[in-house]
């Protein structure tokens, strides 16, 4: 028999019981779906005791919120809920709360978390016919036979929208002080005063009036104890007062703690119990969509698409072009119909004299007809519009000569671009056009990243803006123009471009997640909770978003919720790994589904609670059908993970405990030897999940580096170290490491790449990030050699560029030529920038190979025209290939863009020196 206690609205709380529990011999597992039953005995109808449209469907085993949900944990729970024996009920009891009772459940799970359900085994004496089965009266004093008590966490029940929880929990034997310690309840609900079973005929659930303490009686240790269920029934009860168990006033009679015999089978055999608790209305309402999206268009209202202008001085020049080739064709077509015949029999040999009788002759067919007015007036609007839209003029003018003034101006452009307009006609006179390098949105993009790990920040910003004036529309450019500003630790402009790329997409996951972590960092709490709420709404699979969530609410110091959020996370990103390692066997054509397959019954839409509600407590059969394959992600994951014995993904019940406790509990079980094979740094490869550890942490770390958004990533770099399948990888001291370069914090970043070296010196990207470290501190001959151990390697690091750039600077400092050459062609050809051909062009000069010189600098200056240094090595080749103007114009824009390097300077007035030109000064 099972038992529990509710809240009630009398003094006492209202027991309920589960009894007549049937033994199942092993072999079959129980049929999915199947009835549910009333928890009412001797009903003779048949059928009649199964509740109408009331079924156990069971679901997968990680979807539950009990203890015995992990994947190591399946292969157990296979076997007792078909292989052996086991106990079943099926029973669905309900029981109401009124208003005052929730306000009691809702406490006393705050309280206390843990809430205590109690087993025991009662023998049973046959009744007379007619009347009910009593209980055997046996001495108060006596123990009870095979006590045991579930712990069963209720916490789920106070996140928001929360109906239902279900679950698998172990049975422990039940121990006074243990009982009151986990879940400061007093009395047992099978034996204290108060508390005892009623053998009188009047129902299960009435109240106790003396204890009953059975024979005992040996039990098989493979039998499971099984399952609790049910579905609520409104029933009306007064309320004078509640009396909470949960009273925090200390003992005042030590409690004993009796040894239990029979109790301790339970932990021996490994029993446990499903049960499931439903609601009919949500203790804790949770926000709808609706209501989120609106709150987020309050705050930033949506700003639809720019349409495009109609005019603009660009359309207005164009405009006019358009009419100039009209009225040339037009006058072209009289011209022909003039003299065409004439032109035929003469050809085009015409003398000055023809030609001006001709001209003569049009211009007065075209005023007598009437076409010269009509073109005029053709004209005439395309004129007005480049006077309004070019020039701005759009009021009289104030004087005479202001007026003259403006009209030859304007005579002198549209007579220009008439020119324009004829060229572009006339095919003959068409010459060559300029041919321009167009710099794409991406290439942008990269010499932004290039100019900003420089430390070229005026330059990276000038390139974000760029793409900002080509696509205003674009919410990517603004999310990355957001991402330098964080980096820069402009916060109130980095706010601004998240919430600009926000107000372009509200349903954009990236900005609501940048909004929302901005607003934690300016302290607006309330906004980041609409943002984070919103984005867990809009992406319920979204591993970042409940990360980030909880999070928060951990600032908020709300560990209920925080432990719902990251407990969503990592039922999250385990359901991924799962679907991933299924499509990979799929793939291999490995997949096999055992028979039946899982069943899950999806909850109702959220609805908002009133102010009573209605509970439901369910005993059920076996759970639902499972995979097959798991068993073998299990064994390939800890085949992976050779040096490690813990589970690939992140224990859900971790996050069931208080904060405090969390920490505690876990540096206590911390593994001290953990090595864990590392994954990409910062820019990973999220799709190899097999190769590397990841948890709920260290996705949402690797999506804030990415942002640059550093100063929230120390907060969860804590919790990735106290988290039991993240703590101290090789990729933990990688991004620490990176932290404090950013901070040119050069000791404690070596401090942490050691660390990582420790756990995976085969990892190109910790030499890679030592480089920098050493590049960065003046030690180029330290990283030299890590550069080179780099490149070395058959797997590239994260960022092979800046490797390249920074070890071809080196070769070129040595004056290892040869080797800087090659190393620049390798940028060269992986990724090409300005950088990258500028310093292939110093190799080759230096090489005295002047023409690939000349062609590698021309690639430099065409990406970027304002590098004083390009011009300066074009001045130095010019000078050696004796072309002297050449030579003075690349000199004068090394002056004016104000050359930095002095020692590259003298070398050009050395130059200009020995050949006798190159500086106009002179």
């Amino acid at each position: 028999m099972v038992g529990l206690q509710v809240p009630s609205a009398g003094e006492k709380d209202y027991p309920i019981f589960f009894k007549n529990g049937t033994v199942k011999l092993g072999g079959e597992r129980e049929p999915v779906p199947r009835p549910k039953k009333w928890p009412i005995a001797n009903i003779l109808a048949p059928g009649a005791n199964n509740i109408p449209d009331a079924f156990i469907v069971g679901g997968p085993y990680e979807e539950e919120e009990g203890e015995l949900n992990r994947p190591e944990d399946r292969e157990f729970r296979n076997q007792a809920e078909c292989i052996k024996k086991r106990i079943v009920w099926d029973l669905e009891s309900r029981c109401y709360l009124n208003p005052h009772a929730v306000v009691s459940f809702q406490k006393r799970i705050a309280d206390c978390r843990l809430w205590p359900v109690e087993i025991t085994r009662v023998p049973l004496t046959p009744a007379p016919k007619g009347k009910t089965t009593k209980f055997d009266k046996i001495d108060d004093e006596n123990q009870l036979s095979f006590h045991g008590v579930a712990y069963v966490n209720m916490v789920p029940l106070l996140y928001p929208g929360v109906k239902r929880i279900r679950g698998a929990f172990h049975v422990h034997p039940y121990l006074d002080s243990i009982v009151y310690e986990k879940t400061k309840c007093l009395f047992s609900l099978f034996r204290d005063t108060g508390h005892h079973l009623n053998n009188k005929a009047g129902g299960i659930n009435s109240p106790l009036s003396k204890s009953v303490i059975p024979k005992s009686i040996k039990e098989d240790k493979t039998v499971k104890e099984k399952d609790v269920e049910g579905k609520p029934k409104p029933m009306e009860m007064q309320a004078p007062s509640i009396k909470s168990q949960s009273s925090d006033t200390p003992l005042e009679v030590e409690i004993s703690t009796p040894h239990n015999p029979e109790g301790q089978q339970y932990v021996e055999a490994g029993t446990y119990i499903v049960l499931e608790i439903q609601l009919d209305k949500a203790l804790v309402p949770k926000r709808l969509p609706e209501e989120l999206a609106k709150r987020v268009k309050e705050m930033i209202p949506p700003r639809p698409p720019l349409t495009r202008r109609t005019g603009g001085a660009q359309k207005a020049v164009s405009d006019y072009h358009a009419q100039i080739k009209n009225i040339s064709r037009a006058i072209l077509d009289e011209y022909h119909r003039m003299f065409g015949k004439q032109m035929a029999s003469t050809g085009n040999d015409l003398d000055n004299e023809t030609l001006d009788e001709q001209k003569c002759q049009l211009n007065y067919e075209l005023n007598y007809s009437g076409k010269y007015f009509a073109f005029k007036e053709q004209l005439k609007h395309a004129v007005v519009k480049i006077v309004r839209e070019k020039y701005l003029k759009t009021t009289s003018f104030e004087s005479q000569e202001e007026l003259q003034a403006f009209i030859s101006e304007l005579y002198v452009f549209l007579v220009d671009q008439m020119h324009v307009a004829l060229n572009q006609t006339m095919s003959d006179d068409i010459q060559d056009a300029v041919s321009t390098i167009y710099t794409s949105s991406e290439q942008l993009r990269f010499f932004a990243f290039e100019a900003e790990v420089n430390e070229n920040f005026d330059m990276a910003r000038m390139y974000y803006e760029e793409r900002l004036v080509r696509e205003p529309q674009n919410l990517e450019h603004w999310l990355d123009y957001g991402a330098f500003c964080l980096l820069t630790e402009d916060n109130i402009k980095a706010q601004e471009c998240f919430q600009k790329a926000l107000s372009l997409n509200q349903n954009h996951i990236h900005s609501l997640l940048l909004c929302g972590v901005l607003a934690v960092l300016m302290e607006n709490y309330e906004q980041a909770e609409i943002f984070f709420e919103d984005a867990t709404c809009l992406e319920p699979t979204n591993v970042v978003a409940w990360t980030l969530l909880g999070l928060y609410y951990e600032i908020q110091n709300n560990d209920i919720r925080m432990e719902m959020a990251f407990h969503e996370a990592s039922k999250q990103l385990q359901a991924r790994v799962l679907q991933a390692q299924v499509l990979k066997q799929k793939s291999n054509g490995t997949v096999e589904y055992e028979e039946g397959g899982n069943i899950e019954s999806s909850p109702g839409p959220w609805r908002m609670p009133s102010a009573s509600s209605t509970t439901a407590m369910k005993m059920e059969g076996s759970g639902g059908a499972t995979l097959s394959i798991l068993d073998e992600f299990l064994e390939e994951s800890s085949k992976l993970q050779s040096e490690s014995q813990e589970p690939l993904f992140t224990d859900p019940s971790v996050s069931q405990k208080p904060s405090n406790q969390y920490i505690k509990d876990i540096l206590e079980k911390k593994d001290t030897s953990k090595c864990q094979d590392s994954s990409v740094w910062l820019h990973l490869n999220s799709t190899n999940i097999s190769q590397s550890h990841v948890t709920i942490f260290m996705e949402t770390i690797r999506f804030l580096m990415k942002v640059n958004a550093v100063q929230y990533v120390h907060r969860v770099l804590a919790h990735e170290l106290l988290c039991p399948q993240g703590g101290p990888s090789c990729e933990y001291y990688l991004v620490l490491a990176q932290t404090h370069l950013l901070k040119k914090d050069f000791a404690k970043a070596e401090e942490y790449l050691q660390q990582a070296a420790q756990m995976d010196y085969l990892n190109p990207n910790v030499w890679g990030v030592k480089g920098h470290l050493y590049f960065l501190s003046g030690n180029h001959a330290e990283a030299k050699a890590c550069y080179e151990r780099t490149i070395s390697f058959v797997t590239d690091a994260s960022e092979m560029h800046f490797i390249f750039l920074r070890l071809g600077l080196i070769y070129l400092e040595e004056k290892e030529y040869e080797k800087a050459k090659k190393t620049y062609l390798q940028a060269c050809k992986r990724s090409p920038s300005c950088l990258t051909w500028l310093g292939l062009g110093i190799a080759c000069y230096r090489l005295e190979e002047l023409t690939e010189a000349e062609d590698a600098l021309s690639e430099a200056n065409a990406l970027n025209n304002c590098n004083a240094e390009v011009w300066a090595y074009l001045s130095l080749v010019s000078l050696k290939a004796k072309r002297q103007l050449e030579a003075e114009q690349a000199y004068k824009y090394t002056m004016k863009l104000k050359l930095k390097d002095e020692a590259l300077l003298a070398e050009i007035h050395m130059v200009q020196e020995t050949v006798g030109f190159g500086n106009p000064s002179f």
